[in-house]
């Protein structure tokens, strides 16, 4: 079991998203191309993603590139948007505030938009979900901003495709969240990683990485495997064995998702409400859940967002 750092500044840059970048001869990284809008180069810990063009034309290049660095577990993202244009163009800021919903569900890796100017930097943070971004003047504050905000504390488990593997992943996430003095969500912790971890196995076959961190009461369990395909949930009958797992996770998380990943694999991750308060609620009431776009969940008796930290 892995423990990172806690010092943001001393971290060595280990994320996989690395692997998306060919070293020249000279042993360094060269930007590479995401879409016709987006270059991705790692600066230390932090992924760096260089943006050109239109800002309406950017959107859906930066999306991608976004998840894709998300998926290596970087020590956060750094959008350089200073050779944006049409900044003003309507509703594009607002969609561009849509980006806010990485950090708001992927606690511990901030996420920042530097070069906008005055007005759109201003006219972003409060945008809906625009408070969940760090909006800098430059690509060098947003760096400075992303290294000096906390690390989660994060341990990871490396496993076969083996019948036990569900069985191991368990046993890890118990002693790490014993470890962290979250004992009373190891039990819904379990069930999320149980079926991540089977759902993994029985579809690729390939090596299972498993990470669990906590940030500012969030409990994040990330699933990665080296299959191309995407896990589906199923809503029909529950007879249905297949994708029946990812209702349950659904079910017991405030969020989960999929994110891409360089190797042409996949994370699958879901978050843990880990604050007091949400714990008093559950205790309380029992919801039927069910399921929201973009992986979000509601329940038929409670239909209040869980706020997210933000960084």
């Amino acid at each position: 079991m892995a423990r990172r750092p806690k010092q943001p500044i001393q971290l060595p840059f280990q994320s996989t998203v690395g692997d998306v970048w060919t070293p020249d001869r000279s042993g360094h990284h060269q930007p590479a191309a995401i879409g016709s809008h987006v270059r991705a180069r790692p600066v230390g810990p932090v992924i760096v993603l260089e943006v050109t063009g239109r800002l309406s034309d950017v959107l859906e290049d930066l999306d991608r590139a976004v998840r894709l660095a998300l998926g290596g577990e970087p020590r956060g993202v750094a959008c350089d948007l200073s050779n944006v244009t049409e900044v003003s163009t309507p509703g594009a800021l607002r969609a561009l505030a849509l980006n806010g919903r990485h950090p708001r569900d992927w606690p511990g890796v901030p996420l920042a938009m530097a070069g906008l100017g005055q007005r759109g930097g201003e006219t972003l943070g409060l945008k809906p979900m625009g408070g969940h971004l760090m909006v800098t003047s430059s690509l060098r504050q947003a760096l400075s901003m992303v290294l000096q905000a906390s690390l989660p504390a994060a341990h990871s488990l490396q496993l076969a495709p083996h019948p036990t593997a569900p069985r191991a992943s368990r046993d890890f996430v118990s002693r790490t969240l014993l470890d962290m003095r979250l004992s009373r969500h190891i039990p819904a912790a379990c069930l999320v990683v149980s079926e991540l971890v089977t759902n993994a196995m029985t579809h690729t076959g390939s090596d299972i990485d498993v990470t669990v961190s906590e940030h500012r009461q969030a409990i994040r369990i990330a699933v990665r495997d080296h299959g191309p395909d995407l896990p589906v949930e199923r809503t029909g009958s529950t007879s249905a064995e297949q994708g029946r797992g990812l209702s349950l996770v659904a079910g017991v998380s405030s969020a989960w998702g999929v994110l891409p990943h360089s190797d042409g694999g996949k994370v699958v991750w879901a978050v843990i409400n880990a604050s007091p308060r949400a714990t008093r609620t559950t205790r309380r009431r029992r919801t039927v859940p069910t399921v929201r776009r973009e992986g979000r969940t509601s329940s038929s008796t409670d239909k209040t967002r869980t706020s997210r930290p933000n960084h």
